[in-house]
């Protein structure tokens, strides 16, 4: 077993666990519910943020009950731009949304510049209403923004370091069905 390796396992070893895979499943439903009632008749695009939101966005997709186009967007932000907000786009929308509502759906609202930079693009690109989903929204002052708030939150947690569902440790853990505060952060 290499240290890497051995590393991450303890990792999860020492863990806190914040939200069991129970409590997240009850979040992802009370989501899909809240949304169910706002947008089942504005035929929106759905776009998940990779690679964080692959998971919550899978499994919030299929308790939707109305029509959607889905796709997904890959963007990241240079944190030592001065011109903050600018986006690198690793993969583009690739369906129209063009005076469409659009839904945006990421793992987690932390400072949220890069939420924030894909917010302002849809808007830019035409569509006529954006909408944010998030499985955590993390409590804090250093959003990007006083007033950048997701229309959509499953679960509130502390400013700690988190991963699971979606979120991850160095590139691991995503795939844990529950979410952890790595211990001492």
């Amino acid at each position: 077993m290499s240290a890497n390796l051995e590393h991450i396992q303890q990792v999860m070893a020492e863990a806190d666990i914040l939200f069991t895979a129970e409590e997240v499943q009850a979040a992802v439903e009370q989501v899909a519910e809240q949304i169910n009632q706002r947008l089942c008749n504005s035929n929106p695009v759905v776009f998940c943020v990779m690679n964080g939101g692959l998971v919550f966005s899978g499994n919030l997709l299929a308790k939707l009950t109305f029509p959607l186009e889905q796709s997904y967007l890959h963007a990241s932000r240079y944190r030592n731009q001065t011109s903050g907000g600018e986006l690198f786009w690793k993969a583009k929308p690739e369906i129209s949304f063009m005076d469409r509502e659009v839904l945006i759906i990421d793992d987690i609202l932390d400072e949220g510049h890069t939420l924030s930079a894909i917010i302002e693009f849809c808007k830019h690109a035409g569509a006529s209403k954006v909408h944010t989903a998030v499985l955590v929204d993390k409590l804090h002052d250093r959003k990007a923004s006083a007033d950048l708030k997701a229309d959509f939150v499953g679960l509130h947690c502390e400013d700690r370091y988190i991963f699971g569902y979606g979120m991850d440790y160095k590139g691991y853990w995503r795939n844990s069905a529950a979410i952890y505060a790595v211990k001492g952060m």
